[in-house]
């Protein structure tokens, strides 16, 4: 079997989904771009100047003239990849909580696992997490993987790599933060990708940090019952819950750590969907 080609940084883009982020927008396109080339951001109806922060850098900026939540700016921004030709894209939210330098890192991973879906899991320095956050990506990651038939660390994290062949699935349902846990869904249903996660740091305001964040967009109580709800009415639908539940207890998160600190060295795979 040839083995596939090693991707490069000039042939993905990086996509920052933005709403409202004139706080740290530049400071993140600027960051990204000394990762990567390609940079796609989609500015939804943002009313505080985000676009204008950075109109002057080498980026493409997609604009909706009103919010249509982060849902669509990500198709929108898959769409834009697709025709430019890339074959792949790395997302990163806008507010300044993911790091640029983590970039290469899930580049690297999606070479070690051809064709999966890559995350940047917060595993990292979760002390500075707010439990409330915390625990509600636990229940995230439960809930996600009813959907998937595996377990995937922090399935909430909007840092990740998507291959071409899932940038380009049609009628992904679901809005808002709804639609990152459809895709991961309907990929391993459809193509049988897998997730694989990369530890990276927690970021976000504490006490005795300098470094500021806007409120997070995310609301725990009312986003996670959108998700898990949008998931249970699927996975009644599909049906074999036993069958489910046992996928899920035999296929834990992988986790690729060179370092070795959250499991074993990483070797490249093609990890596919489980039996």
């Amino acid at each position: 079997m040839t083995e596939p080609k090693r991707l490069e940084r000039n042939q993905v883009a990086v996509l920052i989904p933005a709403l409202n982020e004139s706080l740290r927008i530049r400071e993140v396109v600027e960051g990204a771009l000394t990762q990567c080339p390609n940079v796609i951001v989609v500015d939804d109806g943002s009313t505080d100047g985000t676009g204008e922060r950075i109109a002057d850098l080498p980026v493409t900026v997609l604009r909706h003239e009103q919010r249509q939540g982060k849902g669509q700016s990500l198709r929108d921004g898959f769409g834009e990849a697709l025709r430019r030709g890339f074959k792949g894209v790395l997302t990163m939210d806008g507010d300044g909580q993911h790091s640029a330098s983590d970039l290469p890192r899930l580049l690297d991973a999606a070479n070690r696992h051809p064709g999966c879906i890559v995350i940047g899991a917060r595993l990292r320095k979760r002390a500075s997490q707010p439990t409330y956050r915390r625990l509600a990506n636990e229940f995230g990651d439960w809930g996600i993987a009813w959907g998937t038939g595996y377990q995937i660390a922090d399935s909430q994290s909007g840092q990740r790599f998507y291959p071409a062949e899932v940038l380009a699935l049609d009628d992904i349902p679901g809005e808002n933060f709804v639609f990152e846990a459809q895709i991961v869904i309907s990929a391993a249903r459809t193509l049988g990708t897998r997730c694989v996660s990369v530890p990276i740091e927690s970021r976000y305001r504490s006490a005795g940090s300098e470094e500021q964040f806007r409120p997070s967009h995310f609301r725990p109580l009312t986003d996670l019952y959108r998700i898990t709800s949008h998931i249970v009415r699927q996975a009644l639908r599909y049906g074999g819950i036993p069958a489910v539940y046992r996928s899920i207890q035999a296929n834990p998160p992988i986790i690729d750590d060179p370092s070795g600190e959250f499991g074993a060295p990483p070797v490249t795979s093609e990890v596919r969907k489980p039996a």
